[in-house]
């Protein structure tokens, strides 16, 4: 990818309607973003310091986490370097690299989802099987290729946008790069690529739902037939959290790129929610209907507090 423009920075106006407000929205953002980092470091310690979580369905939620770690580091310490009082100038590598990374690694939670829809699927259609199926091989294989997908998708994302020439104005009207804000700022017709962005971005999150639609719906009508109330109860509650996460994944992606005419504050709000508060929010969801995370982060916590009395 070759820089053949003129723009050689980009300056990032931040969110819509929210001048002299730079304080209080530091103080907000850099609480989201700690509680983000350490809910998540902790799903991560309480994974891999219990054996029993070390299953299928738990080495897909280290590979969440993992994600949802570096998701908000893309877009957020710059956001709190400007808020700070800092410039808010940008390189242009710098912002190939934002609007990179954030397509990738939000490509690859969106294939992660679906791969944690088909784990559920087999663990609640073939039980008995579930071990045979959902092997270390395949387990690899399918976390390897959420990333290798997700990269695919990003660098054609990237690609697209930055193949325009970007002749001034500089000025990006967000707190971050974007597709739909930079495609504004380039000197040349957009039109084309706006639709060939607005099938891409949109087909794969499509795709995506409608495979685990259908593994949910299958594993719907295997509860079911479960007889016991007991047994259909626990079925529901160890579907129900990957449910809540996939709704708060999928929404703000429906709301800013599949929206028919943009809106800067709506699109900034959301974006804001879907890079701070659902990685915020992912750890809790997982964990509070978990007894068996919620054991071994106590069992973390507590190792955490005997550590720090020694």
């Amino acid at each position: 990818m070759r820089n053949t423009s003129e723009v050689t920075e980009f300056i990032l106006l931040g969110i819509p309607h929210t001048e002299d407000l730079e304080t209080m929205l530091f103080v907000l953002f850099l609480s989201f973003y700690i509680l983000t980092l350490m809910g998540n470091l902790l799903i991560l310690l309480a994974i891999v310091s219990s054996t029993r979580l070390h299953t299928p369905m738990y080495f897909f939620l280290c590979k969440l986490s993992v994600c949802d770690i570096f998701f908000p580091s893309v877009s957020s310490p710059k956001m709190l370097f400007y808020l700070a009082g800092n410039s808010r100038a940008i390189s242009y590598s710098g912002c190939v690299s934002q609007l990179f990374f954030y397509h990738f690694l939000g490509c690859t939670e969106c294939f992660l989802y679906t791969v944690m829809a088909y784990d559920r699927f087999v663990a609640i259609c073939y039980p008995l099987r579930y071990t045979i199926i959902m092997s270390h091989r395949l387990c690899a294989i399918l976390a390897m290729g959420t990333s290798f997908f997700g990269c695919i998708q990003a660098i054609f994302l990237t690609t697209l946008t930055f193949q325009l020439p970007y002749c001034g104005p500089s000025g990006v009207d967000y707190y971050f790069c974007d597709i739909p804000v930079m495609l504004k700022l380039a000197c040349a017709d957009t039109s084309a690529l706006e639709m060939v962005g607005f099938i891409s971005v949109g087909l794969m999150p499509l795709s995506c739902f409608l495979l685990i639609l259908t593994s949910y719906s299958c594993i719907v009508y295997s509860i079911l037939q479960i007889r016991s109330t007991e047994g259909q109860q626990h079925a529901f509650s160890t579907c129900s959290a990957h449910l809540t996460a996939i709704l708060l994944s999928f929404m703000p992606v429906v709301l800013i790129y599949l929206q028919p005419t943009p809106n800067p504050w709506l699109n900034a709000t959301v974006q804001v929610l879907n890079n701070l508060v659902t990685p915020m929010l992912n750890p809790l969801i997982y964990s509070l209907r978990n007894k068996e995370v919620k054991y071994s982060l106590r069992k973390v916590l507590e190792q955490v507090v005997l550590i720090h009395e020694k």
